[in-house]
């Protein structure tokens, strides 16, 4: 970090605090750990729409069973506390239909951290409704998160969506679905209801609501123990807000949703709301924020101690001082063509009150590196940014960030670093390419108290680079690369906006996408389609330095 910019942050009274940079890299990674990777591949069965030919929106009435056995892209992880169960959840892809982006939410079973099974999130599709009305049910269910209570249950906020690209069916609604058995089955909570419905269920009037989250207070003996909190985005033209709604009964009912962003503090614009609690019980808000829309954010934190009844002042953690302003990414395409996903992930300690851990994208010169602040004052004053990512000239995007018992906290990120390599899962013409191919590294910190140090230097923890701008073959004429554009050819690519990240008392868990893995799918002319495919990366906290 130049002079300057340590003069600026410690101008704007910020608490500065500093760490090793982090080793130059030289074409790979200086320290490595021990990791174990396992797919969560199975085949899952729910009801779909078919895009009929010429067409890039499903059908009304044309949903039916079928399999979900093509692209998965996104995800989250969730540790059930004290324990080494996991719960995942992503998108599915139906059938061969991923280019008109035709998914719904799958949930991953993790018993004692051994992938077991794969599941469809029931409550939503034309089959586990048992009906072909838009509403109940609905063509895709989106945006995973997943977060346990101290009694075994996972929760998940939900945003099913009618995908007919069009102002003639309802939008979208804020649902939330749970499991007591690791994401085997699935339950709507809030009575079946939705916690929140589009206005007049239209894209006409502007009322959009996207990027829900979830999180959920675990700790045994609060007086808040196993509430509830749904928090999410409504977009209204160039101006979005952040509501939230509360559950004091593990999700049986939830509160009439609040507005708790204030233009007059982190302007109009006010998007990717991550809730998370600390080791005292306050519930966080992290979002990021600018007016007009634009490419310059600022990330600001907000705390409630009173369950989400009021929240105090927005706190700028990453203020616009000079020198430093968070520049994100273009919304399309990074080299590979898709799309790059959600600007920041935020964390707090479950093991000292008041400390908070947030990671971000910076767009500098054309080229994405991971950046990592914190605060130890319950988000008052905040740290110096620090880069994460060892020097690199390719992009590294997408961090996620944990905090796990007894001060662990660890960054992942894909990392670019390596040149695609010579196998048959990466495009032909591909290898030997800069800048393309994608692994999963990760950075490793410990909080003794005083702040979270870096234990290491960064370390890979994906056993193959894999090529985004798979699948390239086709099953009946149809690509098969799963497009946010929703439409062939594909505009824009899609890998997911973001993937998991979690820490238990023994390991570091990351769930993160690789086209690397072929399919069980045979493609048009033969051979398997190389589909996205959901990967759990396991690392021993002690290998990290941070048991």
């Amino acid at each position: 970090m130049n002079m300057r910019l340590r003069a600026a942050l410690a101008a704007a009274s910020l608490t500065v605090m500093l760490w090793p940079t982090p080793a130059a890299a030289s074409g790979t990674w200086s320290s490595s750990v021990a990791f174990t990777n396992q797919v969560a591949d199975q085949v899952v069965l729910g009801g779909g729409y078919p895009v009929p030919a010429g067409a890039t929106a499903p059908t009304p009435g044309t949903c039916r069973m079928g399999t979900y056995n093509a692209n998965r892209s996104e995800s989250w992880i969730a540790v059930n506390p004290g324990t080494e169960d996991l719960v995942g959840t992503s998108k599915i892809f139906f059938e061969k239909y991923s280019t008109f982006y035709d998914f719904h939410l799958g949930g991953h079973t993790f018993p004692n951290g051994a992938y077991e099974s794969s599941s469809m999130v029931t409550g939503y599709d034309c089959i586990s409704t048992g009906s072909q009305n838009m509403p109940p049910s609905w063509t895709n269910n989106t945006d995973p998160n997943a977060a346990f209570d101290s009694q075994n249950r996972v929760y998940q906020v939900t945003l099913p969506f009618n995908a007919f690209w069009t102002n003639l069916h309802p939008n979208s609604n804020i649902g939330i679905v749970y499991s007591d058995n690791l994401g085997r089955t699935w339950h709507l909570g809030n009575g079946g209801r939705p916690i929140e419905a589009a206005i007049n269920s239209s894209l006409a009037v502007g009322f959009v609501e996207d990027k829900q989250w979830v999180a959920v207070n675990h700790i045994k003996g609060h007086k808040y123990q196993d509430h509830v909190y749904a928090a999410w985005t409504v977009y209204n033209g160039q101006t979005a807000k952040i509501n939230i709604s509360v559950s004091g009964d593990r999700g049986q009912t939830f509160t009439k949703r609040a507005t708790v962003t204030r233009p007059a503090q982190t302007g109009s614009l006010n998007e990717y709301v991550y809730p998370m609690i600390d080791a005292a019980g306050d519930l966080y808000l992290s979002i990021a924020s600018n007016s007009p829309k634009g490419t310059q954010k600022v990330i600001y934190v907000a705390r409630s101690t009173d369950d989400g009844s009021t929240f105090g002042p927005w706190m700028a953690a990453t203020p616009p001082i000079p020198g430093f302003t968070v520049t994100v990414p273009p919304d399309c395409c990074l080299n590979g063509g898709f799309r790059d996903g959600i600007l920041e992930n935020f964390a707090a300690s479950p093991t000292y009150p008041g400390h908070l851990y947030l990671t971000w994208e910076q767009w500098t010169s054309g080229q994405a590196d991971i950046m990592f602040a914190q605060s130890t004052d319950s988000g008052v004053t905040w740290s110096s940014p620090m880069q994460v990512n060892d020097a690199d000239a390719n992009d590294q995007f997408q961090p996620s960030i944990a905090a796990g018992p007894d001060g662990a906290v660890a960054i992942a990120f894909y990392d670019r670093r390596l040149t695609c390599p010579a196998d048959a899962s990466v495009g032909a013409g591909h290898a030997g390419q800069a800048n393309l191919c994608i692994d999963t590294t990760l950075q490793a910190f410990k909080d003794s108290g005083a702040g979270a140090v870096a234990t290491s230097d960064n370390v890979r923890i994906s056993k193959y680079s894999w090529d985004p701008t798979e699948p390239l073959q086709t099953i009946d004429g149809l690509p098969q690369v799963a497009c946010a554009g929703h439409r062939t050819p594909c505009n824009r690519g899609f890998i997911g906006d973001y993937f998991g990240l979690a820490i238990s008392a023994n390991n570091v868990y990351a769930f993160f996408v690789s086209t690397h893995y072929p399919s069980g799918v045979t493609a048009q002319g033969g051979g398997k389609v190389y589909y996205q495919q959901q990967v759990l990366s396991t690392v021993s906290r002690s290998e990290l330095g941070i048991g």
